[in-house]
């Protein structure tokens, strides 16, 4: 007697054999998580905003620019070892904060100044800013004259930021999100701090009432 084989039917072995060639599933890529910069930006952009918060950032642009003009002289007026470092640190810290500042203004489509481009009858809306006879005199300045000008101007002109932080918080509504109130704070804090500084390197200068 004949032994058969049981094969399975045709339409069966077709369904298996496109099953087997089937490829294989697409995989994703794992988008990289964002970072904190960018989720405060995105945070920041929800939130509202005021006349305040943009004037503060214009203002302060301009603050910071003049800033980075005192600073800048420090190299060529023969200013002592440690008024080239501390120089040096402002020009550092405040061109960071401008363009930022800068880049807020640019994406709320509001105008975006350049340090700098204020007149000097704006400049002196603003606390702290040096009128253009005090700039005159720093600019003349050389060697320890200029460490003591410089020292007591920059306080001056520091203490006229904290002023524009203070004012800020002190508006109703203002400094709602997260980037303004950080850098406003920052602002705050870092030259109040080297007010301090300041003031140290100046008692060690000693006296001198041509700075007065």
């Amino acid at each position: 007697m004949n032994s058969f084989r049981s094969f399975p039917p045709l339409g069966a072995m077709a369904v298996l054999a496109l099953a087997g060639c089937g490829s294989p599933p697409a995989q994703t890529t794992p988008q990289p998580a964002p970072s904190t910069e960018t989720r405060v930006r995105a945070d920041s952009l929800r939130r509202p905003y005021t006349e305040a918060d943009v004037r503060f950032m214009t203002d302060m642009i301009a603050h910071h620019g003049q800033a980075l003009v005192m600073a800048g002289w420090a190299p060529s007026h023969g200013a002592g070892q440690s008024v080239p470092t501390l120089a040096e640190r402002i020009i550092n810290g405040q061109q960071d904060e401008i363009a930022t500042m800068q880049q807020w203004l640019r994406d709320r489509d509001q105008p975006v100044p350049q340090p700098g481009t204020h007149g000097p009858g704006h400049a002196m809306l603003m606390p702290g800013m040096l009128t253009e006879e005090q700039m005159q005199r720093l600019d003349q300045a050389k060697g320890p004259e200029f460490d003591r000008l410089f020292l007591t101007f920059m306080i001056q002109h520091h203490r006229g930021a904290v002023t524009m932080v203070d004012s800020l918080f002190a508006t109703p509504g203002a400094a709602r999100d997260e980037l303004t109130f950080k850098l406003a704070n920052d602002i705050s804090v870092d030259q109040s701090t080297e007010i301090a500084r300041m003031e140290t390197m100046l008692a060690t200068l000693g006296p001198d009432t041509h700075t007065q």
